[in-house]
């Protein structure tokens, strides 16, 4: 049995994603996201009139939000170390289920210049931005400064970036590994040192 052609967008959208992660921005061309997702031809301009770029736009949000969907169930959690080393975690299995293929869409569409069309950076910053504050408000409940908060949230963010990208290229987890360690040790020093009620923080 054949999609229902009024799947074709969502399908467009997940394989764009799907692309993004696996080959980067440039190679993800309307023809190879039409082969991946089997969708017809003549839906790509109904679905998107803005072309490729609002398609790739498209396929960020959604990797965005997945992403930030987990983000927000892991800040569930009573400690928000173990939290953040489930985050950790999530990103490792994902580079080992995929066979180091699978990165982050997110950065695909970042390290890339985008001058025809700038806004693909400006969603790609949107979602950085949405991701490192639910990390700032998990540390900010846990009774950490704000401004101290926000930064953990940019590196933790950097940390998990960085070590993907070096596991896809050494097709190990040990830089993850490494960095969820690191993260770690840098938390649980973290909430020791909190203030109690009615101290202050001192001045970085």
């Amino acid at each position: 049995m054949s999609p229902r052609k009024s799947d074709s967008r969502d399908r467009m959208i997940l394989s764009a994603a799907a692309l993004l992660r696996e080959y980067g921005a440039s190679a993800t061309s309307i023809d190879r996201v039409l082969a991946h997702s089997g969708a017809p031809r003549g839906s790509v301009y109904h679905h998107f009139p803005g072309g490729r770029t609002q398609l790739i736009d498209e396929a960020v949000a959604l990797a965005g939000d997945f992403i930030a969907g987990l983000i927000d169930a892991a800040v569930q959690a009573d400690d928000p170390v173990e939290a953040v080393d489930a985050f950790f975690v999530l990103w490792r299995d994902r580079l080992v289920e995929s066979g180091y293929r699978a990165g982050c869409p997110i950065v695909a569409v970042a390290v890339e210049t985008n001058d025809d069309a700038p806004q693909l950076a400006r969603s790609a910053a949107a979602v950085f931005a949405r991701w490192q504050e639910a990390l700032a408000g998990l540390f900010v409940r846990h009774g950490l400064a704000e401004e101290r908060s926000r930064r953990l949230g940019a590196f933790i963010i950097a940390a998990v970036e960085g070590a993907v990208i070096m596991c896809r290229a050494e097709r190990s987890t040990a830089p993850i590994e490494a960095a969820a360690v690191e993260i770690h040790d840098l938390l649980r020093c973290a909430l020791r040192d909190r203030p109690t009620a009615g101290e202050s923080w001192p001045r970085p």
